[in-house]
């Protein structure tokens, strides 16, 4: 069954076939570094982190993009009011940011590319839409011009006719359309600015993820993603004017996930309703939070409740307990030889059952349902080895099985664990500089990742990397 991905710009499930064969080019759409990160951003990053290990399970060789938004209104305001500079406030939220990501096993990205360091790819790009004469200049003030490309609202399904100015499109009577978005804006004061041929200023909110992607991915590449929320105006401004500078396709296939809901309401820092990740991953195992997301189609809006996220924990307790059973009879040698009673052919279909779920549209939930009948198959199985009717090293395959199937969807990763408990403090000191290192290590920056290490070992953590790209396990000494 080939690989099935429900395309928000066609609209439906197609086969998702990479452009070069073998590999997949990915960028996610990541955080506006102004404040700390909440459950909202917690589902997008699970989301996309599980399509990212899946596809890399089934064998993709996988280039993952994730940016920071490190300059924006909301930025430079709290900057300006603490007195300091915008760069304090976006590397504040950035470390809070690893840290929280580390928190619920989110890996890193393979690049996490800064808007403030791209600054000459984004004034590159802007140039050739001037020259291509669909983006105009307006007293140091660039804009992109947006009936100039026939296609806007291809993604959103938005009729241009019948579009007002959104919130997120500054209104400005200059302009040629109420329509027309920023790409770049003129330096006012209090503002940080950069040089560009229209005089100094700073970037669109939009125009750089255009160019961070094109970085590192090309002009057209396979998957980008993000949240719901992005599809207008962010990512339908994203497509006309990278296609508008291109003249190629942007995205071959773009996936969004739904909100998180609570109440019934929408999840938002200006209703009030928000739940911090840092404050969640106090109140609940990750592991078991990470379970519930999981448990609703990443298309689909989830619920919020901590009791649901209870019954997470119960049911990824009896995944644990699978675990430990088999960590304690190999930890006692080399079991011995026996019948098989048919568990490597049900264990194989389990698999089977898996992949067919996950090739659907990355359908979590029936994955979960796939692993709890296996897991119920190990229990029975777990008994037959006792009285002799199966061999135990056949039991201990199908526990690894188990293993590998989850750790597709980022479960079951004892790695990440320390041995006892820690401040959460001092944890997420450490889970922040792991989530760094293995950055570096990603980047083949080892002299970053060897002095990362050494601040690991001044708080007195031992590291032991795995082998089969499993993450890290530290342990806290005395």
């Amino acid at each position: 069954m080939p690989l099935r991905i429900f395309n928000t710009l066609t609209r439906r499930k197609e086969d998702f076939v990479p452009l070069v064969a073998g590999e997949v080019r990915m960028y996610v759409c990541g955080v506006t570094v102004y404040d700390l990160c909440h459950i909202g951003h917690a589902r997008s990053a699970i989301v996309f982190d599980v399509i990212r290990r899946y596809l890399r399970s089934r064998g993709y060789r996988v280039t993952f993009i994730k940016n920071y938004t490190d300059v924006d209104d909301r930025i430079i305001r709290k900057a300006n009011e603490e007195g300091v500079a915008a760069s304090v406030i976006s590397e504040r939220y950035i470390a809070q940011y690893q840290s929280d990501m580390a928190s619920i096993g989110v890996r890193p990205a393979d690049v996490e590319p800064k808007a403030t360091e791209h600054i000459p790819q984004m004034v590159a790009l802007i140039g050739r839409l001037l020259a291509r004469g669909v983006a105009y200049v307006l007293d140091g003030d660039v804009y992109f011009e947006v009936r100039r490309f026939p296609h806007y609202g291809k993604l959103s399904g938005k009729n241009l006719d019948e579009l007002e100015s959104g919130a997120r499109v500054d209104v400005d009577e200059r302009k040629r359309d109420p329509l027309d978005f920023a790409l770049w804006k003129a330096s006012k004061p209090g503002e940080p600015s950069w040089p560009s041929p229209w005089g100094p200023g700073r970037p669109g909110w939009h125009i750089e993820c255009s160019a961070m992607s094109m970085q590192y991915l090309g002009e057209t590449f396979d998957l980008h993603g993000g949240g719901e929320d992005l599809i207008f105006p962010h990512h339908e401004n994203e497509i006309a004017q990278s296609e508008g500078a291109t003249g190629r396709p942007f995205v071959r296939c773009w996936a969004h996930n739904g909100f998180v809901n609570l109440n019934s309401e929408k999840m938002s820092k200006s209703l009030g309703n928000t739940l911090w990740i840092k404050d969640m991953v106090r109140r609940h195992d990750p592991e078991a939070l990470r379970l519930y997301f999981l448990g609703t189609h990443y298309r689909h809006p989830l619920e919020f409740g901590d009791e649901r996220i209870a019954e997470s924990l119960k049911a990824l307790g009896r995944f644990r307990a699978l675990v430990e059973e088999a960590d304690r009879i190999a930890a006692k040698g080399t079991p011995a030889p026996g019948p098989d009673g048919g568990l490597f052919d049900e264990v194989a279909a389990h698999r089977a059952r898996f992949e067919a779920a996950m090739d659907d549209d990355f359908n979590t939930p029936q994955a979960l349902g796939v692993l709890f009948d296996l897991a119920r198959l190990l229990q029975g199985a777990r008994t037959q080895a006792d009285d002799g009717r199966l061999a135990v090293g056949v039991f201990l395959m199908g526990v690894g099985e188990l293993v590998t199937l989850a750790r597709a969807l980022g479960l079951l990763e004892a790695g990440r664990r320390s041995e006892r408990p820690v401040d959460p403090q001092l944890k997420s000191r450490i889970e922040s500089l792991l989530y760094r290192r293995e950055q570096a290590r990603k980047q083949r920056d080892f002299a970053e990742a060897d002095r990362l290490r050494g601040e690991l070992a001044a708080l007195g953590v031992t590291l032991k990397d795995s082998r089969d790209g499993g993450g890290t396990r530290w342990t806290l000494g005395s």
